[in-house]
């Protein structure tokens, strides 16, 4: 009955699992700025940090594979003059990375190539840009890549306007201008839709080649920063903030309906923002709190957000990133990796894991993920055009093959991915209950009964009844057999009226005892052997009487053994009483000798 009321889900487990200092990446000066920013972002093969650096506001870029304690000096992605804001990678180009800053000033980087933080030289060389988008007058808070169309860029600013960059050409064909200071912002997954939130308290959606808010809803109330993240490929926002008393909420949101769907739910009374980050593939919603050291996270299904579990730490974090899920380890059922500021001193991976010991690809948990092939160019895109970009096979990213693309609307087959179907299976081709051998206490006594009725029978049968020519002269003594109250069972159904038995039928000494008795009342016999001789009837009634009696001596002698176990188990109970007495609340470890004894006591007399 509890299983109706239990949620079926394949991430219902997953946990989320810290690293060990040694493999954190150790000596960083990570920036103090106040501006509310997520501090990092992680690619498969990067991680970019907000630097805290004099002369000029600078980023670092951290490949994935050199972990531990870093240089003390690196090489910085120096060029902006003030404050580095925000960065985002490109999600087709592992190696192209855009910043903001607080010169409002919009910069393009490319890693160079074998970049490492480990050189020879006694400084190390700065990277420069590879181009500069100037068109904003003030500070730039927010850059964020298009998802589905190749080297488009959004970014906000404090002049409040948001532009569209080519990143190609570093013009900015398209421009809308916001009410109010963007906070937060995110792509739809197609690359067409742009939500908002701002200091005005509202959540707006964008048609961006439109240049027109199509939607706007009143949001959380709560004068404090809220975020908002387009969950994939559904048609759905979420959306974290603040109520009028200040308790951490989150909300989802159908474009078109004024109100959250279910409205708003409380998280707790923490003052820290939520940074929610989504998973499309496992369709889970991550909150990382900032302050804190908590990282929630729920699955959206049925227009809910089902709440899975909670990772907790005692470190809090001011910065988080999630690497794309073509980036996570396959081989360890790791779904989801984050990268979470600890101190302003190092940075800390959280694997979050399925846990499950298969040896195999499990692709039940690994739909195709998204690739680095965009949908669209960036002039398709300004053309009016949009798609979603083609997915990768992750069963290839676990052979270690080259990634194998496929359709976008790709489902893996049902037969393959379902883990429910082989032990249905299984099921159905095993033996009724029926034929199975009993194991309870009454099985054993019939067994024993069994034995002993073996060996009376195999003295008493040497001699063949008088009168009758018995089939058994020919039958060769069996061995004993411990199976045999089974073999009773799936022997005697057989014989049927109008057949008489072969001496094969008679495996067992037993079987030998019921056989005068069924072979003359279902069998036809000639006349000279119409009814069985009294003598016979007598010789079986007696042999059975003789076996009941020993049953009963049987179980007299397992009657005395339980009334003597009895017995022991009444004195331990009374011994542990008078323990108790005398002891009286007594140290610790006494009581938890008494306990022990407790416990025992009970296994005793279960």
């Amino acid at each position: 009955m509890s299983g109706r009321f239990v949620r079926a889900s394949k991430y219902r487990h997953v946990f989320g699992k810290p690293t060990r200092k040694e493999f954190c990446y150790d000596n960083l000066r990570i920036s103090h700025n106040a501006w509310d920013t997520n501090l990092i972002k992680a690619n498969p093969e990067y991680l970019a940090v907000n630097w805290e650096s004099s002369g000029g506001g600078a980023f670092a870029v951290i490949p994935l594979n050199e972990r531990g304690k870093l240089p003390d000096q690196i090489p910085l992605f120096r060029g902006h003059t003030a404050a580095v804001l925000d960065t985002d990678w490109n999600p087709f180009n592992d190696r192209l990375i855009a910043s903001a800053s607080d010169d409002g000033k919009v910069f393009v980087w490319q890693v160079p190539e074998n970049f490492t933080l480990y050189t020879d030289a006694e400084e190390p060389a700065d990277v420069s840009p590879l181009s500069k988008l100037s068109g904003h007058t003030r500070k730039v808070g927010h850059v964020l890549f298009n998802p589905a169309a190749e080297n488009i860029l959004a970014s906000s600013s404090g002049d409040l306007t948001v532009k569209f960059w080519d990143v190609e050409t570093g013009q900015a064909p398209i421009a809308i201008k916001h009410p109010d200071i963007v906070q937060s912002l995110s792509w739809s997954a197609n690359g067409t839709m742009l939500v908002t939130t701002s200091r005005d308290k509202k959540l707006r959606v964008w048609d961006v080649r439109q240049q027109s808010a199509v939607h706007e809803y009143q949001g959380h109330e709560g004068a404090k920063n809220s975020r908002a993240v387009w969950l994939g490929e559904h048609n759905r926002i979420a959306t974290t903030g603040f109520s009028r008393m200040s308790d951490r909420q989150v909300a989802l949101w159908e474009p078109g309906r004024k109100d959250p769907i279910g409205g708003f739910t409380s998280l707790d009374s923490i003052s820290g923002v939520c940074m929610p980050f989504w998973d499309d593939g496992s369709n889970c919603l991550y909150l990382a709190g900032k302050g804190d050291g908590n990282i929630r996270y729920f699955e959206y299904e049925n227009d809910k957000l089902e709440f899975l579990a909670e990772y907790k730490s005692g470190d809090p974090q001011r910065g988080i990133a999630f690497v794309p899920r073509r980036g996570v380890n396959v081989h360890e059922n790791e779904i989801m990796r984050a990268y979470k500021t600890v101190n302003d001193q190092y940075i800390e991976p959280i694997s979050f894991t399925v846990p499950r010991r298969a040896e195999t690809f499990q692709s039940d948990i690994y739909p195709p993920a998204t690739g680095l092939k965009p949908a669209v160019s960036a002039q398709e895109w300004f053309d009016g055009k949009d798609g979603i970009p083609a997915k990768i096979d992750m069963e290839s990213i676990y052979e270690g093959t080259a990634p194998r693309e496929v359709p976008a609307d790709y489902k893996p087959p049902t037969a393959v991915s379902s883990p429910i179907q082989p032990p249905v299976s299984k099921m159905e081709s095993t033996p009724p209950p029926a034929t199975r051998v009993p194991t309870s206490t009454v099985a054993d006594q019939k067994a024993s009964m069994s034995a002993i009725a073996n060996k009376f029978q195999d003295n008493e049968d040497a001699e063949p009844s008088e009168g009758e020519s018995s089939p058994f002269e020919e039958v060769s003594r069996p061995a004993a057999r411990a199976a045999a109250p089974v073999s009773v069972r799936t022997s005697l159904p057989p014989a049927s009226a109008g057949k008489t038995p072969s001496p094969t039928t008679y495996q067992t000494p037993v079987q030998k005892l019921a056989s005068p008795v069924r072979t003359t009342a279902a069998a036809p016999a000639p006349a000279s052997t119409a009814s069985p001789s009294s003598g016979n009837v007598e010789a079986s009634l007696s042999q059975i009487t003789q076996l009941l009696e020993q049953q009963s001596r049987i179980i007299g002698a397992q009657s005395d053994k339980i009334q003597a176990q009895s017995q022991i188990i009444s004195h331990l109970a009374t011994e542990v009483e008078t323990l108790k007495k005398r002891v009286g609340p007594g140290p610790q470890d006494q009581s938890e000798r008494i306990r022990q004894l407790e416990l025992e006591l009970e296994a005793a007399r279960s």
